[in-house]
């Protein structure tokens, strides 16, 4: 069996699952930068690399359901947005 053979509804609670963790590895890699947590900056920002890439390979299992060139077309608005905002330009 291949991931993209997995229900759609389990890859759903597996991406769900994975951007939660994404989260907490986010916000301990916040706590590590000011020192408000006993694991190193480096330790954090590995874990960080480690959970987007579980997210990563959890968008390649949903391609069926949300194809990589929407979300690529979605990201570059969104990108595209983020720089005007940015540059008070709204």
């Amino acid at each position: 069996m291949t991931i993209r053979e997995l229900p759609v509804e389990t890859r759903l609670i597996q991406i769900a699952e994975e951007s939660a963790e994404l989260s907490q590895a986010a916000l301990k890699l916040i706590r590590a930068m000011h020192g408000d947590t006993p694991i190193t900056q480096d330790e954090a920002t590995a874990h960080l690399i480690e959970e987007i890439a579980d997210v990563s390979v959890c968008m390649t299992a949903l391609h069926d359901v949300a194809p990589m060139c929407d979300v690529c077309e979605v990201i570059s608005k969104k990108a595209e947005r983020w720089e005007v905002r940015l540059n008070g330009e709204e």
